[in-house]
């Protein structure tokens, strides 16, 4: 399992779908996404969760992920999220 947790910057900057692109690179990988704040966890490759889940520069989110390719998975995820 590979977990980190940063802090949202600039979300949805270089696209017009922010949370459709966020489930899209998510259902790249095979790993378990989830992203957790405070309480409230989402499956990163549910679009109703991610929609839900209130992302918002600034906020702070914990990646987890859980499988073969979870490394990549997290970096993915952690790039989109600070806009990489």
């Amino acid at each position: 399992m590979k977990e980190i947790t940063i802090t949202v910057s600039d979300l949805g900057k270089n696209c017009q779908h922010p949370f459709s692109e966020l489930v899209r690179t998510a259902c790249q990988f095979q790993s378990r996404i989830l992203l957790s704040c405070g309480n409230r966890q989402v499956n990163a490759k549910s679009i109703m969760g991610v929609m839900a889940f209130d992302l918002s520069e600034g906020s702070s989110v914990r990646i987890t992920a859980q499988g073969e390719d979870e490394d990549s998975a997290v970096k993915a995820i952690e790039a989109f999220l600070l806009c990489r």
